[in-house]
């Protein structure tokens, strides 16, 4: 007599008809839940969000990172899902993300797989104008400079900005921006308008109708002293000095005004440069000059709203930044002498026009 185990060796039992259709179940049920997962939405939508993935992140820290940030709403279901996609080992590629709360499962993983829609990190420091700026957006975004320089001077953008000058300059707001790969000139430098315009306060311009001024005057006047004060303490007076001169009918001969007009950023103005044949040029031109030469930042654009109370009619900067105050010429004259003396004497071409102011 042959035994259970004889008989059965090597046999493998046939599946039922009901086995079977309880196989294909399970497997329409489980390409139903990948299904599911893939196109699952992360997160309700709502604004984006900012995250950070460290260098060296795998799929499970990206996760968490998603998940703290609320992005996504389990770290576990997004891992199981790129498991799930043969993903689970993905390259993650790092950096600063901005990302849209709404986006499936699946997108998302595309997108910290190819570092779409990281961010840049773009610092404009206040007293830049326009073609610094310009050639910092190249070298950061990788925007040609000329392209920025041209989206400044559209005219829907000069209108809205209600300035009369050829660009924008003076109204790109100085700050930290954060800019996706894709952000193009235009959505630079619209950006940077909108947070010169969210940063304008209210009661500014109570304050500027008041006093008879219109915001771009206010915001040329800004720019000036944002490229004269070495001191915070001092833009105040340095704006009143500037009103002083308005006043009286004088010119304002401030120095930057000609290094704008002679398309340069640092030099120190020689008595030839004070020659240049410009509307910028405010030795040769009464008056404020047509635009702002610079960004000013909030402290320049209080100053010129709120200037020192004060009769001073001259400055002179001095080495370690701070500035000397004159009501008359004679007082002014010391104080050049003194700052000269106290100057590095560093070899230049031609004579120093050390402070006519």
């Amino acid at each position: 007599m042959q035994t259970d185990g004889h008989v059965n060796a090597g046999h493998v039992p046939r599946p039922t008809g009901v086995q079977t259709l309880v196989g294909v179940l399970l497997l329409i049920a489980c390409a139903a839940i990948a299904t599911v997962l893939l196109n699952t939405r992360v997160s309700s939508r709502g604004a984006s969000v900012r995250v950070s993935i460290a260098p060296g992140s795998n799929l499970a820290q990206a996760a968490d990172s998603l998940a703290s940030a609320g992005v996504i709403r389990s770290a576990l279901v997004f891992r199981l899902t790129a498991a799930m996609r043969g993903t689970g080992s993905v390259q993650i590629t790092p950096g600063r993300y901005i990302v849209t709360r709404g986006r499936s499962t699946s997108a998302l993983l595309e997108q910290l797989r190819s570092g779409t829609g990281r961010v840049r990190r773009l610092t404009v420091p206040e007293g830049w104008g326009i073609r610094q700026i310009a050639r910092l957006v190249q070298d950061s975004l990788a925007i040609p400079a000329d392209t920025l320089i041209a989206a400044t001077r559209d005219a829907a953008r000069r209108t809205r900005m209600q300035t009369p000058a050829a660009d924008v300059e003076g109204y790109l707001f100085p700050a930290t921006y954060e800019f996706t790969d894709a952000v193009t000139a235009a959505g630079v430098v619209d950006t940077m308008l909108l947070t010169f315009e969210r940063r304008w306060k209210s009661a500014w311009d109570t304050t500027m109708q008041r006093q008879g001024r219109t915001r771009h005057e206010v915001v040329t006047l800004a720019s000036i002293v944002e490229k004269e004060a070495g001191r915070n303490s001092d833009r105040a007076s340095i704006a009143s000095v500037y009103l002083n001169r308005l006043r009286a009918g004088m010119r304002l001969q401030a120095d930057p005004t000609v290094l704008y007009a002679m398309g340069l950023v640092a030099k120190r103005v020689m008595y030839a440069d004070l020659k240049v044949k410009s509307p910028y040029n405010t030795y040769r031109v009464a008056g404020l000059p047509p635009g702002p030469i610079a960004s000013p930042g909030t402290e320049s654009l209080r100053a010129a709203l709120a200037p020192a109370i004060g009769n001073a009619m001259f400055f002179v900067a001095f080495p370690d930044g701070h500035s000397q105050f004159s009501r008359t010429f004679r007082e002014h004259a010391a104080a050049v002498k003194a700052a000269r003396q106290a100057r590095d004497s560093a070899p230049t071409r031609g004579t120093a026009a050390v402070s006519v102011r």
